[in-house]
């Protein structure tokens, strides 16, 4: 799924420590090591930030990824939203990308307010053309959240 839409994911052994175990981000390419990845839902949420970075940006982007001029906290919320659309689309249960160990002990939270459906950082997402929101949607007659219209950001 991720390469089809344009992020590439290369298969590789890592000897480093990284930020997420088993996953570097490298010039806008994931790197993935499966044998130390942990929690797989993790890889979507990486791919969440480079998909929400401006593309003329999205290949300088290494490591823990900060997008310079860009409030990181919106970013957050931006890619796990996208995150959430990924999984959907691919027909995943939610505790994939909200496992116990992330999302700082509000994983159980999450799963409940995205599946009320509740969608923190979409409104965000359809700033960025990404996706349209219930209201928006429905005016357009094109599908809402979480449907991408686009899954990365020109």
């Amino acid at each position: 799924f991720l390469r089809r839409i344009g992020i590439e994911v290369v298969a590789t052994t890592l000897r480093e420590e990284t930020f997420l175990p088993g996953i570097l981000v490298q010039h806008g390419r994931l790197f993935v090591d499966e044998t130390k990845l942990t929690y797989p839902g993790d890889l979507l949420h990486e791919a969440g930030h480079l998909a929400v970075a401006p593309s003329h940006l999205r290949h300088q982007l290494s490591g823990e990824i900060v997008i310079p001029g860009a409030d990181m906290n919106m970013v957050e919320v931006q890619a796990t939203a996208w995150a959430y659309a990924a999984l959907k689309h691919l027909e995943l249960e939610p505790e994939i990308l909200f496992h116990e160990a992330g999302y700082r002990g509000k994983s159980a939270g999450l799963i409940r307010t995205y599946g009320f459906g509740v969608y923190p950082g979409a409104n965000l997402l359809e700033d960025l053309g990404m996706t349209l929101t219930k209201r928006r949607a429905s005016e357009s007659n094109l599908p809402a959240y979480p449907h991408m219209l686009r899954w990365l950001r020109e």
